[in-house]
């Protein structure tokens, strides 16, 4: 990489060396054209001028003049020696200030590339320096906002995401492997006891089985969260206008039936919520907001779902019942594998992945504990600049 920079540089300076040549050498030529006609037209004027004496001479003695005294020839034959003697210096000296002035301009020309290509060789010691272990470094390029600025910026920009895709990955890999260990340990010893006695029955081997298939079960639901964690952590490939509002509706519906189970009435406060992101990470965000909704709260308990959109700002607020929550763990929350209660269900990733979706996204989420018990969610996302052409539906307070 290095030579193929001192490769440019020299590619550059020649270019500079051979566009200074030829301009030099066009501006040098037609200087010396235009002096060399000055001088051959003084040298016509001098013919008129001797021409205009020959004829006033035999207009007024009636005879054509006699030869030129030998002075007067060698007076003009010196005239013309000096001028062409001047014309050959002066051709000379032109030459020689062109080919200085080229060395000149070469060595500019070396000095000139050079700092134009020093923060081509920045980024490409960052490029050389950058592995996984620290993608954290950046380019941090100053100076003009030209090409080379909007290259380390885009290397940058390319960094950052890298450093946030790795980090996701470890993430993702030290989760899984703290939390499958339960699984595995009780699959082994499920299957270390059903072969540890030999006369075990049909019944006994069938509750192994079935055992082993819930514990299963449970742990590809615990990698499909893990997966969508990682993914919510990292960056979302495919961006669109997303109305909040509308994936609320449809979580609901959607969770209609374990609301109904569970005694919860929903109620709810949609309006237009638009925002830029993927559609998916969104639902998903919004079905872990009712999800925890229902399952935390009491038998009999309200939820409320309510959208909105001010101040540039899409808001959700998702409240819901529930028992009185110690305000200084309220924050702990959204911490992954972070539960309160094991009886509840659940793998502790809901409000993680509630979080990071949000935060991919450019926004916030505040967990409040209202002193009467349960739990307030607000999650406010950057609104989508299209939200402004769609259609504003009336607030709605509806109860299911």
């Amino acid at each position: 990489m290095r030579s193929r920079a001192r490769t440019i540089r020299l590619r550059l300076t020649l270019i500079y060396g051979v566009v200074f040549l030829v301009s030099s050498a066009a501006l040098l030529t037609l200087g010396f054209l235009l002096v060399r006609h000055n001088l051959d037209h003084h040298r016509s004027f001098r013919s008129e001028v001797v021409g205009l004496g020959t004829a006033l001479y035999h207009s007024l003695f009636g005879r054509p003049p006699g030869p030129p005294a030998p002075d007067v020839r060698a007076f003009q034959a010196g005239y013309h020696q000096a001028v062409d003697a001047a014309l050959h210096r002066l051709l000379l000296e032109y030459a020689g200030a062109l080919v200085v002035m080229t060395g000149v301009s070469v060595a500019l020309g070396w000095w000139i590339a050079g700092r134009a290509l020093a923060p081509l060789r920045a980024i490409t010691a960052t490029a050389q320096r950058v592995s996984g272990e620290n993608l954290g470094e950046r380019i941090a390029l100053q100076g003009p906002d030209d090409e080379l600025k909007e290259l380390a910026d885009t290397f940058d920009g390319m960094l950052m995401r890298l450093d946030s895709a790795f980090a996701s990955q470890k993430h993702f890999v030290a989760n899984a492997s703290h939390e499958m260990r339960t699984p595995l340990a009780i699959m082994r010893t499920e299957i270390d006891v059903a072969l540890a006695d030999p006369a075990a029955s049909v019944g006994e081997l069938r509750a192994m089985g079935e055992a082993v298939r819930d514990t299963i079960d449970r742990s590809e639901s615990l990698i499909a969260a893990l997966l969508l964690l990682a993914r919510s952590e990292g960056v979302h490939a495919h961006e669109e206008p997303v109305d909040l509002s509308e994936l609320a509706g449809d979580c609901i519906t959607d969770l209609h039936h374990g609301a109904e189970v569970a005694g919860i009435t929903i109620i709810t406060s949609l309006q237009p919520a638009v925002a830029h992101g993927d559609s998916a990470l969104f639902e998903r965000m919004l079905a872990n907001l009712v999800q925890n909704g229902i399952r935390h709260n009491l038998p009999g308990g309200e939820l409320s779902v309510a959208t909105s959109t001010e101040d540039g700002m899409v808001e959700v607020l998702v409240c819901n019942g529930g028992p009185v929550i110690d305000p200084a763990e309220v924050q702990s929350l959204t911490e992954p594998f972070r539960r309160l209660s094991r009886t509840a269900g659940g793998f502790g990733l809901g409000l993680s992945i509630v979080r990071s979706v949000a935060q991919v996204h450019g926004g916030t989420v505040e967990l409040t504990a209202p002193s009467e018990g349960g739990l307030e969610v607000r999650v406010r996302v950057p609104a989508s600049p299209l939200g402004a052409d769609l259609g504003r539906r009336p607030r709605s307070l509806t109860k299911s």
